[in-house]
C-alpha cells in the first residue's frame, strides 16, 4: 500500500461529475447541550455518516418481513442535510461467492429501506466485491435505479476515482472513497467494475482534482483501512491521513477495524480513524457491538464541529442508540477532542 506511479488514465479522461440534490433541506437537529447548540447554526450543512452496514442474514430477514434495521436511528438521519454510510456488502442476485472466510450479499429488496435513510453509500471496502465483478456491476445498476448515489466504486477505474459532488445550501462537497484492505482484486480496472484503491499518489491527485476540476468547496475522503479490533490507529493510517489533509482534504472519515478508534486533528482538520460497525451481525466481542454515528457540521471553512451518537448493536446486528452514553465531540478551535452526551 505504498505510492506507485500515477495512472495517467485518470487524469487524461474527462469525467462526468456526479451531482445530486434533494428538493428540500432538513432543519438542523434540535440541541440539548451547549456544545451541540454551538455546532448547528442555520448557515451550516449537517452530514451524518454511519459505519459498516451489512444487509444480509438477520437484517435481510427483518426487511423481508417488512421491518427496518435502521428504524431506531431514523430521527438522526432525518435531521441531517447529507446522509451517508459504508455499504459493507454487495446488493445483487448474480455472481458466485469468493474464496473468503465471510462473504456478504444482500437482496435488492433492501434498497428501498436503505434509500429511506441514506442519500449515498461508500462502496470502497473489502466486501463489495465478494461475489465478483458481475455482481458489483449489477449493484451499480440497482443503486442507480433506486436513486441511491454511491462513491468509491464504478464501472471502470476512472469512475471509481470520480468524486460524488453533493450540493447543499450553496456548499459544494466532494466525496471520495478508498479501500486499503485486501483483497485488491476488488479494485476497478480500466475496463472492469470495482472499487477505488488508495495508492498515495493517486489519492493526492484525486483530492486536488476535486477542487481544481470539480470546483468543490470541501473534500471528504472516506477510508476503509487499519487492522481489525485495534482501538488505536496505526502508523499507516496516520501517515495517509496527513498526506490527504496536506493535499486539501477537510476531514477524514474511516472504518473497517469493526471497532471505534481514536480521533485527532491535524492542521485543524479532524481525523476520525474508525466509526466502527453499524448494522453487522458477524461480531465476536463487545467492542465490535459499539459504533458511532458521526454528525459533522460543515461550512465554507471546513468542519465547524462534530459529535457522535453511540450505536449499541444487538446479536442480530441491529443498532439502537445507547442510553446515558458519552462519546467524542469537538468544535473548531478546541485544542482536544472532548466527550459529550450521546443524544440522538
Amino acid at each position: 500500500m505504498h505510492a506507485c506511479p500515477l495512472r495517467t488514465l485518470l487524469t487524461a479522461l474527462s469525467l462526468a461529475t456526479l451531482v445530486f440534490s434533494v428538493s428540500a433541506a432538513y432543519a438542523a437537529e434540535p440541541s440539548t447541550t451547549p456544545a451541540k447548540t454551538a455546532l448547528a447554526p442555520a448557515s451550516t450543512v449537517s452530514l451524518v455518516f454511519a459505519g459498516d452496514i451489512v444487509l444480509d442474514d438477520a437484517a435481510g430477514a427483518l426487511m423481508e418481513r417488512g421491518g427496518d434495521p435502521f428504524a431506531a436511528f431514523a430521527p438522526v438521519f432525518k435531521n441531517a442535510d447529507i446522509r451517508l454510510g459504508n455499504l459493507e456488502c454487495v446488493v445483487a442476485t448474480t455472481g458466485s461467492a469468493g474464496d473468503k472466510n465471510f462473504t456478504f450479499r444482500a437482496h435488492p429488496r433492501s434498497l428501498p429501506v436503505l434509500k429511506r435513510h441514506f442519500d449515498a453509500v461508500a462502496l470502497a471496502n473489502n466486501h463489495s466485491g465478494d461475489f465478483g465483478r458481475e455482481a458489483f456491476a449489477e449493484m451499480l445498476g440497482l443503486l442507480k435505479t433506486a436513486g441511491l448515489n454511491q462513491f468509491g466504486g464504478g464501472h471502470n477505474l476512472a469512475e471509481a476515482h470520480t468524486p460524488l459532488i453533493v450540493e447543499r445550501k450553496g456548499l459544494r462537497i466532494a466525496l471520495l472513497g478508498y479501500n486499503e484492505f485486501m483483497p485488491r482484486s476488488f479494485e476497478a480496472d480500466y475496463n472492469a467494475p470495482g472499487s477505488a484503491w488508495s495508492e498515495d499518489e493517486q489519492v493526492v491527485a484525486d483530492i486536488r482534482a476535486a477542487r481544481s476540476v470539480y470546483k468543490a468547496d470541501l473534500v471528504i475522503p472516506v477510508m476503509h483501512w487499519g487492522w481489525e479490533n485495534e482501538l488505536v490507529a496505526n502508523a499507516r493510517q496516520r501517515q495517509l491521513a496527513r498526506t490527504m489533509i496536506d493535499a486539501g482534504a477537510d476531514v477524514i472519515i474511516g472504518g473497517h477495524p469493526h471497532v471505534t478508534q481514536d480521533i485527532e486533528h491535524y492542521r485543524g482538520k479532524p481525523i476520525i480513524y474508525s466509526v466502527g460497525n453499524f448494522v453487522m451481525k458477524e461480531t465476536d466481542n463487545a467492542n465490535q457491538r459499539l459504533g458511532w454515528v458521526l454528525r459533522l457540521q460543515l461550512d465554507q471553512a471546513g468542519v465547524l464541529g462534530f459529535d457522535t451518537v453511540v450505536a449499541q448493536i444487538d446479536m442480530d446486528g441491529i443498532p439502537s442508540p445507547k442510553p446515558a452514553a458519552t462519546s467524542p465531540c469537538w468544535q473548531r478551535g478546541q485544542a482536544a477532542v472532548g466527550q459529550c452526551p450521546s443524544a440522538p
